[in-house]
């Protein structure tokens, strides 16, 4: 079993780690292609494109509905109205994944710094977290756009390792997605993949993160967190 014991805080991915935001991405989506005029996806294949950012995941949508490859000029013309009708549908359908608050909850009770490291964009990451009342137990929230790079690349984990003055042994990074491994290993730091989320239908064990969960509140055992910490 890995060893968490060095751990201080915690980072996680939002989109398929916190919240299955699935739902509210494929309307937004679809209703871009709809009026384009171009096929519709399902929940499905938009499950298959979350990972790399709103750009690659209409990028993606473009794709599969023109069924030719997208030059960036038509997509920066896309790109307005997805968020147009993203903002439209955010938090209609989103939903917490089982314990989620339970263990944020229990983390930040113990006195582990929290921080949210998502390629979705700043705008939307943090009224989604204030819809589902998370926002408090964050003091560093980074979205795709933060800064000049985001995942798989290893800045937003430095940059957290840099605000906060830690080791790399001292900050783990928890996340559903290869990138969430990719710019943890990248930035010396150890991972946790969860099973449940949004990875391109691969396992995330083929990642290797230092450990792999099932279920959310896995993570409050591998840290040796228990539910007495909530009443401290």
């Amino acid at each position: 079993m890995a060893d968490f014991s060095q751990i201080k805080a915690v980072a996680f991915d939002l989109d398929g780690t916190l919240i299955d935001s699935v739902p509210d991405l494929a309307a937004a989506t679809n209703a871009t292609l709809q009026e384009l005029g171009l096929p519709l996806c399902t929940q499905d294949q938009v499950r298959s494109w979350v990972g790399n950012g709103a750009e690659m995941l209409m990028r993606r949508a473009l794709c599969f509905a023109l069924d030719v490859d997208v030059n960036d000029e038509k997509l920066a013309a896309c790109m307005p109205r997805f968020m147009h009708f993203y903002q439209q549908n955010l938090q209609q359908h989103s939903r917490l994944y089982d314990n989620v608050e339970l263990v944020v909850k229990q983390l930040y009770a113990a006195g582990y710094p929290l921080a949210i490291v998502t390629n979705k964009p700043y705008e939307f990451t943090v009224p989604l977290l204030e819809a589902f009342k998370l926002d408090s137990y964050f003091s560093i929230v980074l979205g795709g756009d933060s800064l000049s790079k985001m995942k798989p690349d290893p800045m937003p984990l430095t940059h957290i390792l840099q605000q906060w003055q830690l080791e790399p042994a001292q900050l783990l990074m928890v996340g559903d997605s290869k990138n969430d491994i990719l710019a943890a290993k990248a930035a010396g730091i150890a991972s946790i993949g969860l099973t449940y989320g949004y990875n391109y239908g691969e396992d995330i064990g083929l990642s290797s993160p230092a450990a792999v969960c099932e279920q959310f509140n896995e993570i409050s055992a591998l840290l040796n967190i228990s539910a007495e910490s909530m009443e401290q």
